[in-house]
Order: structure tokens, then C-alpha cells, then sequence
């Protein structure tokens, strides 16, 4: 039998006509392009197999002919001469649905629509409610699907997280139309990868992982970093600063900074120059990754702060008044 029309709305042979709506509703929700973003071309293929076999067992003459000699039997030039892809995909879903809840961009867009089975739209009907519509008059009912504006939630992450890169899991609850066209919740786990360098602002989007509502596109689902504060370290940029406090001893003589960095590493670096209050050292490559640039990295600025002893005894000014004349 060539093409499995049974197999590919997912009923059996005995499929009522309410049946064959209903799994044609479900799988045209589920496979339609514009619900498919990242997975446009496979969804384009899918949503054309489940039309071409909706339309076929839809239509009881289709379907008689289908059942008894096959889909190859009923392709033009075959002994029962018609066409089972005669209309667009989009055109039958417009005219399924009435008023679709996605834009037309990946397909063309439906030449004509008729009022809709109302079985589906909880009794709308009459011509109130759907219009017809022509090619390139514009978006069906009188104006293309609503996209509410995008739902935005914070994601916190540690400076640890942003500098070596984490994967986050995320559980989302949201209200989807299922194949009865009532609104039902649904859970689902999206994941994310934190990209090393990425900064407190950057923003993840999820595409049409709102609520959805019938004759309304989906919202996106918006993630945006929100950086934690660190016990040692702080960022500027690209850039990681610390804030380190010497002796005046070790400020004259020199000293030793001991550091973990945020991915476990130690760090020892040696000063030898005499240390004055403000005073900066710029340590380059030990600072944030570069989120745009592979192997890159910013800098570590130590800020160093003196002590003064708060007193001194007559024995150590005078060393410190002959050491410092020499």
C-alpha cells in the first residue's frame, strides 16, 4: 500500500470521522512548521504527510477508494485516477482550524477558509466568527495571531558558574491547547548552557514556550543571567578584581599573594615592587573568559590597601628614621 495513511494520523481502520479529527488536530498542533523553529525542515515534511493523509481519510470517497486499492492505485495515471495532495497543507489546515494560531511564514498561506467544524471551538459558529479569506489579503479573521509580549524570569548564577560554564535545568509549567482545543497544563524541563564569559544581563530565549491560547501565538519564554556576588572576587568587564591588604612591613620589603581562581586553580604571585596605597597589580589572562573570543580571557587587578600600625615604639622610629635616610 504504499504510504500508510492509518500510521501516520496515529487511528486504526476503524477510525471514526470525530477520530480522524481529532489525531489530524493533535498532530498538525504538534508538527506545524511555525511551532518548529529549530526543526523547520523535518516539521515541514511531517505536517505535509499528516495533511495529505487527513485530507484522504476525511472524505469518505477518498478513503473508500484508499482502503481498497491503495495509495499508489489512487495517484494519477493509476487505475482510480486522483490526486491525495491536490491542496496545499497550510490551506487545509486554515480551513480546519478557521483561524489559525500560528503565522503562515514557512509554507504559503491558505487560499481559502470555511467556517470550522464547531465541535472544535466549543460552538462558535456562523459567519461572525470566521471569514473568508483570499491569498495575500492578509492574516485569516481579520488579522494575524496576537503574540503576547515575552514572559521574562531571572536565572542566578554564581561567578563560578559564568566563568567555567554550567548546564542548567529549568522545569516550566504552562497551559497548552490539546487536541480538544481546551486548555491543559503541561511541565516540561528545558535546559540551558551557561556559556563561560557570559554576563549579568545576557538573555536566553525560548521561542513560543509561553502559554498558549486558542487563535493566539505562544509567548516566548525569556531567561536573562543575574550574576551572585563572590566572597573574593568581583567583576568589572571582563575583568576580575580583588582587594588585598599588606603590612606596611610587606609593602616596604615585599610580599606574596596567595589566590584559588574560580576553576580550583592556585595562584601565587610574587610583588616586589613597594606598595603604595592604591596601588594596582594587573595580572593579565587570569580574569573572565571572553564569551566572544575562544581562549581569551581578561585580567585579574589586585588593589592593594596598607595598614599603618596604629603605634609605634622610640626603638622602632629611630630604625625606621635611619633606614629611611640612608
Amino acid at each position: 500500500m504504499g504510504v500508510d495513511y492509518y500510521g501516520i494520523l496515529e487511528v486504526n481502520r476503524n477510525a471514526t470521522d470525530e477520530d480522524v479529527k481529532k489525531s489530524y488536530r493533535k498532530l498538525a498542533m504538534k508538527w506545524h512548521p511555525d511551532k518548529n523553529p529549530n526543526n523547520k525542515q523535518e516539521a515541514e515534511a511531517k505536517f505535509k504527510e499528516i495533511s495529505e493523509a487527513y485530507e484522504v481519510l476525511s472524505d469518505p470517497q477518498k478513503r473508500a477508494v484508499y482502503d481498497h486499492y491503495g495509495e499508489e492505485n489512487g495517484k494519477p495515471g493509476g487505475p482510480n485516477d486522483f490526486n491525495f495532495n491536490h491542496r496545499n497543507a497550510e490551506e487545509i489546515f486554515a480551513e480546519f482550524f478557521g483561524s489559525s494560531p500560528f503565522e503562515f511564514s514557512s509554507m504559503g498561506r491558505a487560499k481559502s477558509v470555511r467556517k470550522p467544524d464547531s465541535a472544535f471551538f466549543g460552538g462558535f459558529s456562523g459567519p461572525e466568527n470566521f471569514r473568508s479569506q483570499t491569498e495575500g489579503d492578509g492574516a485569516i479573521g481579520g488579522g494575524a495571531p496576537r503574540k503576547p509580549p515575552p514572559v521574562e524570569s531571572m536565572l542566578p548564577c554564581s561567578l563560578v558558574d559564568l566563568y567555567n560554564g554550567s548546564t542548567r535545568k529549568m522545569k516550566i509549567s504552562r497551559n497548552v491547547v490539546d487536541a480538544n482545543g481546551k486548555l491543559s497544563p503541561e511541565t516540561e524541563v528545558l535546559t540551558i548552557n551557561v556559556k563561560p564569559g557570559w554576563k549579568k544581563g545576557t538573555k536566553i530565549t525560548f521561542p513560543d514556550k509561553g502559554n498558549e491560547q486558542l487563535n493566539q501565538l505562544p509567548a516566548d519564554l525569556i531567561f536573562v543571567i543575574d550574576e551572585k556576588p563572590h566572597e573574593v572576587y568581583k567583576r568589572d568587564g571582563n575583568d576580575l578584581i580583588i582587594s588585598h591588604t599588606v603590612t606596611l612591613a610587606e609593602a616596604l620589603r615585599g610580599t606574596t599573594v596567595n589566590l584559588t581562581t574560580l576553576d580550583g586553580r592556585s595562584l601565587t604571585i610574587q610583588v616586589t615592587d613597594i606598595v603604595s596605597p592604591g596601588y594596582e597589580l594587573v595580572i593579565e589572562g587570569e580574569g573572565m573568559p571572553i564569551a566572544k573570543e575562544l581562549g581569551k580571557k581578561g585580567a585579574l587587578r589586585i588593589k592593594f590597601e596598607v595598614k599603618f600600625p596604629e603605634k609605634l615604639t622610640t626603638e622602632q622610629r629611630a630604625s625606621i628614621k635611619r633606614i629611611l635616610s640612608c
